[in-house]
């Protein structure tokens, strides 16, 4: 019988080497072109200083485009050029550029013209691993504007990027939550087990809506006491806030009766489900409307666990979204 030499776990550790090997030569390969269109976009910034005229900047470009494409090939377009400069014109300090994110990223990175919104999508970016595709997404729904209208206050913040790790829920929950990934329309008669199943079948876009820390825990999860089975639309774990995450779907407009359910959940949840370590668990009741005084009175003032969103199932323009903050700030006003 022939011996087995290299048997399959002896195999993928020697795999596991070389492909670890070759995903840092890429990155510092990457991060060095990073570095590279950083240094020509302050050249052509201080090759332009004294001569900061349209005419000029436009005839440089053009002229360094020409020569730098017959020496170095494609990739050196006019317009690329002036991205190079936008990107030392937006990332002034070279020591604050990161080696995690591509050019493709910084691409996107300088559409963000506030500074705070660039530096939070930067920073999620490394933390989450976001993708290119990602961190459009992100950037295009508002992911930064919606997280701190959630806590009542869009003009002026707390450097949200300073909060690490994430301590409370506030600090995570979106309000609303943009689920144009989904494909529903938003004039169509569903079912909420519609909706929960398309957010099943995109799992991972929803992971990514959610935010940083949440793995999936099960869909209908049941709870039994007395006789009685009920069913909780989705749970999860959050590693962050070290707690569970109770969802419930509402294709209407969210009811006192919807909440005080929820509550009962979490109450449940509370006595029966926390282990050592755990923290309190909180619920998000995800619907398409809601009355912020039948939220208000219906909650306890000193509410921590459970909280109402929003869900819109497309990408909202500015102004849209604009609308949803001032209500949402309103709301929190009129509860102080």
């Amino acid at each position: 019988m022939k011996n087995q030499l290299m048997d399959t776990t002896f195999y993928n550790q020697i795999k596991e080497i070389l492909s670890s090997a070759r995903a840092k030569v890429y990155s510092a390969a990457n991060f060095a072109m990073v570095e590279a269109y950083w240094e020509i976009g302050k050249s052509i910034v201080e090759k332009q200083g004294g001569n900061a005229t349209a005419e000029y900047g436009t005839s440089l470009l053009k002229e360094l485009s020409k020569q730098m494409t017959a020496d170095f090939g494609k990739g050196f377009t006019v317009t690329n050029l002036s991205y190079m400069r936008q990107f030392y014109l937006a990332f002034p300090n070279r020591h604050t550029l990161c080696d995690k994110l591509s050019w493709s990223h910084y691409r996107l990175l300088m559409r963000v013209e506030n500074e705070r919104a660039r530096q939070f999508y930067i920073e999620e970016s490394v933390k989450s691993n976001w993708s290119v595709r990602q961190l459009e997404r992100q950037i295009t729904t508002f992911s930064y504007q919606r997280l701190l209208a959630s806590h009542g206050n869009y003009d002026v913040v707390e450097d949200t990027t300073k909060r690490e790790p994430a301590k409370t829920p506030e600090d995570v929950i979106r309000d609303p939550y943009v689920l144009e990934f989904l494909g529903l329309e938003q004039s169509a008669s569903f079912y909420e087990s519609d909706l929960e199943q398309a957010l099943i079948d995109h799992l991972q876009k929803f992971l990514l809506e959610l935010g940083r820390g949440f793995s999936f825990v099960g869909r209908q999860h049941r709870i039994s006491f007395d006789h009685q089975h009920f069913y909780i639309d989705l749970v999860f774990y959050n590693y962050i806030l070290k707690c569970f995450v109770l969802i419930d779907l509402k294709t209407g407009k969210l009811t006192h009766q919807d909440i005080g359910q929820m509550q009962m959940y979490v109450n449940y949840y509370t006595r029966e489900k926390m282990t050592e370590g755990d923290n309190a668990p909180i619920g998000i009741l995800l619907c398409a409307d809601k009355n912020d005084s039948v939220v208000r009175y219906t909650l306890p003032e000193d509410n921590k666990q459970i909280f109402t969103s929003k869900y819109m199932l497309y990408l909202p323009t500015e102004e849209e979204l604009q609308k949803e903050i001032t209500a949402e700030r309103n709301a929190l006003e009129n509860k102080s």
